[in-house]
């Protein structure tokens, strides 16, 4: 989503340009050259899109507030935050970007694959004409040379390749994503079966579950999650090397005092508080 000035936000979702303005704390106005996105009323997706119906209170277990009120005092904030419920194959690309390194650089290797195999949107907005770029479709993505596309990557051939051959097994079927949405599925099963592919570990795979496949009880694990778990709650297990058996250890801590329903959606306001409040970080 591209922020045009205070009030202005561009993006393209399902192949559709919008641009959103926020009226007010609870409102926002939707502009777009359809009614309908994905076969739904533009209206009814976006409420699903913004996750408008999660009751934030929820996310956090019923004894947090008095186990945590110092803690729970900073977050409430943080409250307004919302996670979108993002296209499943855009977050699984966009995620295996995103290994190891800052926003700035996430960003950037983003925004040069829509822009080099994306399809070029032009939009008006004030008089002003603002060139956008959709996603790549898996087809496209699939058929690019691991070393061109490396150059999108930061220069990293392994990440490119990876990227490749993801986006292969989406177009081919084999990485059968609307299967992978069913809420039914457990999630360390949907976790293992995201790993299978390569340059997908378990952060990679809740992250993908999490903010691509509608999991709110994926509980994404990185530095600064684990640096909160230790500092607020405690945690000896955060004090060591995030191993897989560690990683699997600290999101099973996590479940004791979040709803672990919604521990995901949790662990995104305190990371957010975490690097905002303590931190003192103002990039996302």
């Amino acid at each position: 989503m591209v922020s045009i000035d205070a009030e202005y936000y561009l993006s393209i979702i399902k192949d559709n340009p919008i641009i959103i303005r926020q009226i007010s704390d609870n409102s926002i106005e939707i502009q777009s050259d359809s009614i309908m996105i994905d076969k739904t009323l533009i209206s009814e997706f976006i409420r699903s899109y913004f996750s408008i119906e999660i009751d934030v209170n929820l996310a956090f277990s019923h004894d947090f507030k008095k186990l945590y009120p110092e803690l729970y005092a900073i977050i409430k904030s943080f409250f307004s935050i919302k996670i979108l419920r993002q296209d499943p194959y855009e977050t699984l690309i966009s995620f295996m970007c995103a290994q190891g390194i800052g926003m700035h650089l996430i960003r950037k290797q983003i925004g040069m694959l829509k822009k080099n195999y994306g399809k070029k949107i032009s939009i008006t907005l004030s008089g002003k004409e603002i060139i956008l770029h959709t996603f790549p479709t898996p087809e496209r993505l699939a058929a690019v040379d691991p070393l061109v596309l490396s150059t999108c990557t930061n220069n990293n051939r392994i990440r490119a390749k990876n990227i490749v051959l993801a986006a292969q097994g989406v177009a081919d079927g084999k990485i059968d994503l609307q299967a992978l949405c069913d809420p039914a599925i457990p999630l360390a099963e949907l976790r293992n079966t995201l790993c299978l592919n390569q340059g997908i570990g378990y952060k990679i795979a809740d992250c993908i579950a999490l903010f691509g496949l509608g999991r709110f009880d994926a509980f994404p694990i990185d530095t600064h999650v684990r640096q909160y778990l230790g500092k607020w709650f405690n945690s000896r297990t955060a004090l060591r090397s995030l191993t897989p058996a560690n990683y699997l250890m600290l999101d099973a801590e996590a479940r004791t005092f979040l709803n672990p329903e919604l521990a995901g959606y949790a662990g995104h306001i305190l990371f957010h508080c975490w690097r905002k409040e303590v931190k003192k970080l103002h990039s996302f």
